[in-house]
């Protein structure tokens, strides 16, 4: 039996115009954009901010991310480290409240042979997790579903995250 996925949302991506390498990091391009609604930033503090992953290994996939472009924990002043860290956790009561994961991967990779994406920029996964997340999709088809539009749950954590730092 073939069955159809439709993730109407994709289009923008893949017709969209892709920005030419500057050799500067996606994230210290995305740290200096007033554009955070178009960028899914959901919250910014002084020397970090948190963002959903673009291309997420499942739904609601945040990134942590200094504004300082370094490639590692020795390059953050202690101040900045602290910051990260409350952002994380900030980050992730937030979905526990909007998402209600069972679980979640908190993780960094460092390095090309660690598996960095962007070697240049740290940045921390914070994936939430739930009892059977993982089937066929991403197992075989290298697929990741997404139950919710990004634009929609970024709204809904920006506001979470609002609600809870007042």
């Amino acid at each position: 039996m073939n069955e159809n996925l439709h993730a109407p949302w994709r289009i923008q991506y893949i017709l969209g115009p892709k920005a030419p390498t500057s050799g500067v990091s996606v994230f210290t391009t995305i740290a200096q954009s007033s554009e955070d609604e178009a960028n899914y930033v959901l919250a910014r503090g002084r020397s970090c901010y948190a963002v959903l992953n673009s291309f997420p290994y499942n739904g609601g996939h945040i990134l942590i991310v200094p504004y300082r472009e370094v490639p590692d924990f020795s390059g953050l002043m202690d101040d900045e480290l602290l910051e990260l860290m409350q952002l994380l956790r900030r980050c992730q009561l937030a979905l526990t409240k909007v998402m209600r994961p069972e679980g979640f991967n908190i993780g960094v990779n460092l390095g090309k042979v660690a598996g960095a994406g962007i070697v240049e920029h740290l940045h921390i996964h914070l994936v939430p997790r739930w009892n059977g997340d993982t089937n066929f999709m991403p197992v075989l088809g290298s697929t990741t579903v997404l139950p919710e539009a990004l634009q929609e749950l970024a709204a809904k954590l920006r506001q979470s995250l609002m609600t809870d730092s007042q």
